[in-house]
């Protein structure tokens, strides 16, 4: 049970970030396909607000907003992955990139050019960017996301909670890493301006003076890499839920 002051420090806490919540949405929501409602990721949000106030525990040293944000976040990302509005075609089309891009590499030992990829599946190259845009457009995927702690785990090896798993969150990091390092130069600018700097595609594309949809291609190729080099992962993980 709680005290009155403590009931009512919550309500205050909860009243007073409100705003957090739809400032994390309206954030997510430019970055998924038009089928997600800022509502739902609102309401989601919402619930992760008010576990937050119910959780929080300010001896631990981090301060409410830091708390609720990782909070409300998490909740939001829970949300996306349960409801899943991604065709099952679109998911096909993601395990075969990650394949091919995979096969090249370990047959090349060099990062996969898109021609040879395209080749690889019998697909033009205009058709293949397009396919590598529409399969990357419904992956919730971003570092802060990955490695946020106490939150998401959709990434790296498994799901528990049990003695290994600071171990392999390190492992996994690690390897996330080296798989960003050892992406092409262009790659690896693109997503340190879209996630760390968190510029739009159009505000990336005049940084590099190109257009905004050879960046979308350039993003896109990028996560799909990075998906193919931590496919280890990411099948262990799958592999741990059935």
């Amino acid at each position: 049970m709680y005290t009155a002051a403590q009931q009512e420090e919550r309500e205050r806490l909860i009243n007073e970030h409100a705003g957090l919540v739809k400032r994390i949405a309206y954030h997510l929501i430019s970055r998924l396909p038009p089928s997600v409602q800022v509502e739902d990721l609102i309401q989601a949000g919402t619930v992760g607000l008010l576990e937050a106030a119910k959780k929080y525990d300010a001896s631990q040293g981090a301060s409410f907003d830091t708390y609720a944000g990782i909070r409300v976040r998490g909740a939001m990302l829970d949300e996306i992955r349960r409801s899943d509005w991604a065709p099952r075609s679109v998911h096909k089309n993601a395990r075969q990139i990650t394949e091919a891009i995979r096969e090249v590499e370990n047959r090349t030992g060099r990062s996969a050019r898109d021609a040879d990829v395209a080749e690889l599946m019998g697909l033009g190259l205009e058709d293949y960017h397009q396919m590598v845009r529409d399969s990357t457009s419904y992956q919730v995927f971003s570092f802060e996301d990955i490695t946020s702690e106490g939150e998401d785990k959709s990434f790296w090896k498994g799901g528990s909670s049990g003695p290994l798993e600071g171990f392999t969150r390190e492992e996994f990091k690690q390897a996330l890493a080296q798989g960003i390092a050892g992406l092409p130069e262009k790659e690896s600018l693109v997503l340190s301006l879209y996630y760390d700097e968190e510029l739009n595609l159009k505000e990336i594309g005049e940084v590099l003076a190109v257009s905004e949809s050879r960046v979308s291609q350039i993003h896109s190729q990028a996560l799909a890499r990075l998906r193919a080099r931590l496919a280890e992962w990411v099948d262990l993980e799958k592999e741990s839920k059935t």
